[in-house]
């Protein structure tokens, strides 16, 4: 069963938390602290492969879990790190979060951390110095990344077969290649997507079916805005048109035209268009339509076929390796990189990005007054702080002080008793 999207809840590991602990031994008097630290948690790592081409098995696994990382413990020991899972998806895997693309997966054996596990907390033998002998601090394990993604398959082809339903789509796929599609003499026989390869001279071509397409089916009619996404990649279309069509002009440029509704790249996607089912028509009708056809696409290569009688398939096979091995060439060409070593540019660094912070003086529905102090480093110490340990909330505001999160927050009028929020954390300005 071919299944191009799914949902999925991916939730990566828990860093393991800090352990307080002091070394108790029959001849050391006042041992100092030698609690471990945490490991950290399992990241959620997806893996493309070219041998996985449907998304079926998230149906039916919904939920991908790494595991946590160990606590630390006594005598230094840290705690054992979770293990990565590991998930294979299909080539051509577009990966969500909140509509966000967060990882695209286009080449065989290509890893991408979906989700990060959280770092382990440390230790208290991680906060002796000089000054502080027998500390009684330890960080909470961090919470891995979790949240609802969103997978859409694109299949990843040479050739995408576009056309009216019945247009002789999947015959073409099935003489020309190793692909077995469902064919009858009816219209939407195929209802998913078929790979076929083909060979050809020295070369081959990989083809997607895509089954048939109707007017409206950019806007979803027919199912066509589901079927159309597996057509963005391909180099190359084919445009396949029942000779026997009515009005072959218009044939050709409905489809035309749902193409670039969809997506206007398209519309700039090479093409190649081939008149089918000329067996037991008369050269002069085939030559009336192929030169309708060019009135339409006068910069387009027409070529009249039979699948059944495998009649022109090799030139139109020929003509479709050409035009794929040009647009991998110019696709290449422009994934070079502008030389602007000459540019100069002023940016931020992550470590900069990551210390900076803000504070806000905000209001509840009730008229309580608390500042909300926002930063990714002043957050990230704000999740390892154990709460119920004084210690450990004494400790965040002498970071707090470092950082001159304190000096901000007396400036908009914070006061001992006043209301500090970070992340999901409460706290007060001063200890009370």
């Amino acid at each position: 069963m071919f299944v191009d999207t799914a949902k999925v809840f991916i939730s990566a590991g828990k860093g393991g938390d800090g352990a307080v602990s002091f070394r108790h031994e029959i001849y050391v008097d006042k041992g100092g602290p030698d609690g471990g630290a945490g490991g950290k948690g399992g990241d959620v790592i997806f893996v493309a492969t070219e041998n996985v081409n449907t998304l079926l098995d998230f149906r039916y696994k919904p939920e991908l879990k790494s595991t946590n990382g160990q606590n630390g413990s006594k005598r230094d020991r840290h705690g054992r790190d979770g293990e990565a899972l590991y998930v294979k998806v299909p080539m051509g895997t577009v990966v969500r979060r909140d509509g966000e693309i967060i990882a695209d997966l286009t080449d065989n054996g290509q890893e991408v951390i979906i989700a990060k596990g959280g770092d382990g907390g440390f230790g208290n033998a991680h906060f002796k110095s000089s000054v502080r002998q027998t500390p009684r601090i330890a960080e909470k394990g961090e919470l891995g990344d979790t949240f609802e993604a969103e997978l859409e398959l694109k299949l990843l082809a040479d050739v995408g077969l576009v056309g009216f339903p019945n247009a002789g789509k999947s015959t073409f796929l099935s003489v020309v290649s190793n692909a077995r599609p469902e064919i009858a003499d009816y219209a939407f026989t195929t209802l998913t997507p078929n790979l076929g390869v083909a060979d050809i001279d020295d070369g081959s071509l990989l083809i997607a079916d895509i089954p048939g397409l109707i007017e409206g089916a950019s806007e979803g009619k027919g199912l066509g805005d589901a079927f159309l996404r597996h057509v963005e990649r391909t180099a190359v279309l084919l445009h396949l048109i029942d000779a026997y069509s009515n009005d072959i002009a218009a044939a050709y440029t409905t489809i035309r035209k749902e193409l670039a509704s969809y997506n206007v790249e398209l519309s700039d996607r090479p093409e190649v268009i081939a008149l089918t089912k000329i067996d037991g028509l008369d050269d002069d009708i085939i030559e009336m339509q192929m030169d309708a056809l060019k009135t339409v696409a006068p910069n387009a290569e027409v070529f009249a076929i039979s699948s059944t009688a495998h009649k022109g398939l090799k030139e139109v096979l020929r003509s479709l390796r050409a035009k794929v091995i040009a647009a991998r060439l110019a696709a290449k060409e422009d994934d070079i990189d502008v030389d602007d070593s000459d540019i100069e540019t002023i940016s931020l660094g992550e470590n900069q990005i990551a210390e900076g912070w803000t504070v806000e003086k905000l209001t509840q529905p009730d008229g309580t007054v608390y500042f909300l102090v926002v930063g990714d480093k002043i957050e990230k110490f704000a999740r390892r702080t154990d709460f119920d340990n004084f210690e450990g909330i004494n400790r965040l505001r002498d970071i707090m002080k470092k950082m001159g999160i304190n000096h901000e927050l007396r400036r908009k009028g914070a006061e001992g008793d006043s209301v500090i929020r970070i992340g999901d954390s409460e706290f007060t300005y001063q200890e009370q």
